[in-house]
């Protein structure tokens, strides 16, 4: 019998070889067109924990769309782009400053929809109020309702909203509803809620599938995180909320008493083209159906009112981070108080720069988060800003728990706001496809404003003082949530 003998010095040469060029391809491969903190983390994470990490960069190392859908969005902004760029979007406001003006032209040069004037807008801030409201505004539909949103449950706080949807696809309206793939699956009354659309004959579909089974596969982590519904191309509304109740239906969530906090806006005017367009545009590029011939992506709806819109989609179908781009120019603009509302707050250099420069510059900056966090990595990740703002001048107002402060929204100085689905983190600036409203208006501000003074009264102030007293294994597990955070 023949023995065959291995000599373990090959295999520990043949080891070191492929570490050694893996570590080589990594510094090659991993910085290319990546902000250097991310790359940083991703080679701390090669270097340390070599097979994780080469597993997670493969699996998750993409922050971009499939070359095809890349190929879709590059199409439609171009549409987009020459359909719009002779209609009438209303008349707007005079006197506008030459910065807003510049911002505008950055915004629709990175693909976002034309400056829309001649606007309503109307804040809703209360969460079973704006369920119901949207509800109302179904049952008027004559012709077509668009409902696109992260998360979509049929449950007890929205039936009256699937029971409008109804009664509107039994007379003989269109009914089309897109709903994040990741995000749903999984989730209480999920299957309930496909039946129940199916059941009225709703044409719907699933955003970013992943399904690799049936061809359907990107980045698992990437998500179609916007919130908007549009009826009939005469009124829209988006913002932070999504189709469920305010618990989400979470075991934990009800174990600990959570509830969201959110704000939505209802729309009129001409804008509303603007969100039918966003609508349209993801439709096409989960279902390669253009709806032009059913539906007139740029029938301008007409309105009285005196708001200047504009609508910013952004994620990682585009080149670039818009809606990052839009805050920086906001915090570089502000001549006197800055309010920010985000429930995840994990800025970048860029973002942490310009809002402690505009603190230096003798801006006000008022930040609102939540005293309590319902993602553990993200919510200490937040944490670990808190010093370097503070020592800045930045107020930190935490939103009292049991409550999740879920509104993002953005106020300068007093004519100009931003609100939508959009958080202040890296993952919606890179990963998440968002929509945001820019928005000119004194009386717009002055909403803003009353929502504001309403969570500053169920908020307690965060000091410099208290924070210091942190205990040290509260920093470094917030300083290593803050490196994971860099994982893009």
């Amino acid at each position: 019998m023949i023995q065959i003998q291995f000599d373990a010095t090959w295999w520990i040469v043949l080891v070191f070889v492929f570490d050694v060029v893996v570590r080589i391809a990594a510094v090659i491969i991993v910085p290319r067109n990546r902000r250097p903190t991310a790359a940083m983390a991703w080679l701390l994470a090669i270097y340390f924990i070599p097979l994780i990490g080469v597993f997670l960069f493969l699996l998750i190392g993409t922050p971009r769309l499939p070359r095809k859908r890349r190929r879709k969005q590059r199409a439609i902004n171009d549409y987009i782009e020459d359909t719009s760029t002779h209609l009438d979007f209303g008349t707007t406001q005079p006197g506008a400053e030459e910065w807003f003006t510049s911002l505008v032209r950055l915004n629709r040069n990175l693909g976002a929809m034309p400056l829309s004037g001649d606007n309503e807008a109307h804040l809703i801030a209360d969460y079973q109020t704006s369920l119901d409201e949207m509800a109302d505004a179904i049952r008027a539909a004559d012709r077509y309702v668009h409902v696109e949103f992260y998360i979509l449950q049929s449950d007890a706080a929205t039936e009256q909203f699937f029971r409008a949807l109804e009664e509107v696809a039994a007379r003989g309206v269109t009914v089309r509803v897109l709903l994040d793939h990741w995000a749903n699956r999984g989730k209480p009354f999920y299957k309930k809620t496909l039946r129940r659309l199916d059941a009225m004959g709703a044409q719907w579909h699933l955003m970013l599938p992943v399904k690799p089974l049936q061809g359907k596969y990107q980045r698992p982590d990437l998500r179609n995180h916007r919130k908007l519904l549009v009826i009939d191309g005469q009124t829209a509304y988006m913002g932070s909320q999504n189709v469920t109740d305010s618990t989400y239906n979470l075991r934990k969530n009800i174990r600990r008493g959570l509830h969201w906090v959110d704000l939505m806006v209802r729309l009129e005017g001409p804008v509303v083209a603007s969100v039918n367009a966003v609508f349209l545009s993801d439709w096409y590029s989960e279902t390669d159906e253009i709806l032009s011939g059913e539906v007139d992506e740029f029938d301008i709806a007409e309105a009285t009112g005196s708001l200047d819109c504009q609508v910013v989609p952004s994620g990682p179908g585009f080149e670039f981070e818009n809606n990052l781009r839009l805050f920086l120019g906001l915090l570089y603009s502000a001549q006197r108080r800055i309010v920010l509302i985000s429930p995840y707050f994990v800025p970048d250099e860029s973002m942490l720069l310009a809002i402690t420069t505009a603190c230096h510059r003798g801006v006000e900056v008022e930040l609102f988060v939540s005293e309590e966090g319902d993602q553990a990595m993200v919510y200490h990740a937040q944490r670990s800003y808190y010093e370097a703002l503070l020592r800045a001048g930045v107020k930190i107002w935490m939103y009292r728990k049991p409550y999740i402060l879920h509104t993002k929204a953005f106020t300068i100085d007093e004519e100009v706001a931003v609100v939508g689905s959009s958080n202040m983190d890296m993952r919606s600036f890179g990963l998440n496809m968002e929509i945001s409203l820019l928005v000119r208006g004194v009386g717009f501000v002055a909403q803003m404003r009353e929502v504001e003074e309403k969570y500053r009264s169920l908020s307690r102030e965060l000091t410099l003082e208290e924070w210091l007293k942190q205990p040290l294994r509260s920093t470094v597990l917030d300083n290593l949530a803050r490196l994971t955070s860099a994982l893009q």
